[in-house]
C-alpha cells in the first residue's frame, strides 16, 4: 500500500542497490549477495565473530522529475533497521556527477539479530516544511545474519525444544502447552513442546503411518498453522506504523505478507488501504475489535485449510468404521 500524502511526492522509480559488501574490511563473496532476491547473508562468511559489515549502495532517482517539481534541499538516505532489537541506523548517500547517489552504511553485528531491513528515503522541502518524504524505494533489501544463503523468502521457523527443564527459561510458564508462536523477531517461529504430549513430535515429523497417525499428523498441523496465522495477524496490526496524518503505512517483510493475504477475508470488500485503516481504527478506539475477531479466525481458518483438512480426517474415521463393521 502506498501512503497518501496531503503534498506533492515523486512519481518516477526510485532503486537502490548494493553494490559491494564487506566485512571487518575484507570483501562479501559474490555468492552471497543476490541482486535479483535484494537479499545479503551474512552467516558463514568465514569470520564468526566478526564486527560490522559495511554495504556499498548505488541509489538512482528520477532527476528530471525532481529538477522541474516543488521540491528543494532533497536528501537521500538509506535506513537500516530492525525490530527485533530496535536498530536503526542512516547514512546520506552523495549525488555523483552522473546523476546517481552513491555511499555506504555500516550494519553492527552488536546491534542485529536476525533479519535487517535495509531501505531507501527521499526527503525534501515542500511548501516551506523541511524533511517531508516524497519517495521511496518500494522494494527493500534484506541483511539476513542467519542464513548463509541470500533468499528473501523463508518459512515459518520451526524449533523443538523442552518447555520444561530445556536451557530457554522463558518458555518454562508455557510448560502445558504442545506448542507456542513467537512474533517478535524479524521471522515467526513455531516452538514446539517436546515435553508436552509423548509421541507428538514422532507423528508430526513421521510420513506414512496408519490412517489414524496421518489423520493425526494432518489436523495437529492445521492447528499449528491456524494459532500461527492468527498470531501473526494481530502482531502485524498491532505494530504498525503511521505517516505524519496518522494514516497507517503496509509494514514490510513477512508481516506484510500476512496482511495482503488475510485482509481480503477479515474484511471483505475493502481495498488494502481502507481495511487497514478500519483496522486501525477499530484496535485504537476499541468499538468493533470484538467483532473482528470472526473474520480474522475465517481468515486463519482459510490459510490454514483446516475445513479442507477436518472433511479428510472425517472421511477417514467414517471409512475405519465402515470397515470394521
Amino acid at each position: 500500500m502506498k501512503p497518501v500524502f496531503p503534498y506533492p511526492t515523486l512519481v518516477g522509480d526510485v532503486v537502490c542497490d548494493v553494490v559491494s559488501v564487506s566485512v571487518d574490511g575484507k570483501p562479501l563473496p559474490y555468492t552471497k549477495v543476490s541482486p535479483a532476491e535484494r537479499v545479503v547473508a551474512l552467516h558463514e562468511t568465514g569470520r564468526a565473530d566478526w564486527q560490522e559489515a559495511v554495504l556499498g549502495l548505488r541509489a538512482r532517482l528520477p532527476d528530471d522529475e525532481l529538477r522541474e517539481g516543488p521540491w528543494e534541499d532533497v536528501v537521500c538516505l538509506a535506513v537500516l533497521t530492525e525490530k527485533a532489537t530496535n536498530a536503526r541506523t542512516t547514512a546520506r548517500l552523495r549525488r555523483e556527477a552522473d546523476g546517481s547517489h552513491t555511499g555506504s552504511i555500516v550494519l553492527a553485528h552488536a546491534c542485529h539479530l536476525r533479519r535487517a531491513t535495509l531501505s531507501l528515503a527521499i526527503v525534501a522541502t515542500v511548501d516551506g516544511v523541511p524533511g517531508r518524504l516524497v519517495a521511496t524505494d518500494e522494494r527493500d533489501w534484506y541483511v539476513d545474519l542467519r542464513e548463509a544463503a541470500p533468499v528473501r523468502q523463508r518459512d515459518i521457523e520451526i524449533v523443538q525444544a523442552d518447555f520444561r527443564d530445556g536451557p530457554q527459561e522463558w518458555l518454562r510458564p508455557y510448560k502445558d502447552s504442545p506448542w507456542i508462536v513467537e512474533t517478535s523477531g524479524d521471522m515467526p517461529v513455531v516452538y514446539l513442546n517436546t515435553a508436552a504430549v509423548e509421541g507428538l513430535m514422532e507423528v508430526l515429523s513421521g510420513r506414512g503411518g496408519s490412517p489414524a497417525e496421518r489423520t493425526l499428523r494432518e489436523m495437529t498441523a492445521s492447528h499449528i498453522a491456524h494459532d500461527a496465522w492468527t498470531t501473526m495477524f494481530h502482531t502485524a496490526v498491532n505494530d504498525l506504523d503511521v505517516d505524519e496524518d496518522g494514516t497507517p503505512v503496509m509494514p514490510t517483510g513477512w508481516r506484510e505478507s500476512v496482511l495482503r493475504a488475510m485482509l481480503p477475508d477479515v474484511l471483505p470488500g475493502r481495498q488494502p488501504t481502507d481495511a487497514l485503516y478500519e483496522i486501525d481504527e477499530r484496535r485504537a478506539k476499541g468499538f468493533g475489535w470484538s467483532e473482528l475477531q470472526t473474520g480474522i479466525q475465517y481468515a486463519a481458518g482459510r490459510r490454514a485449510r483446516v475445513a479442507r483438512k477436518l472433511t479428510t480426517a472425517v472421511r477417514a474415521v467414517d471409512g475405519a468404521e465402515r470397515i470394521t463393521d
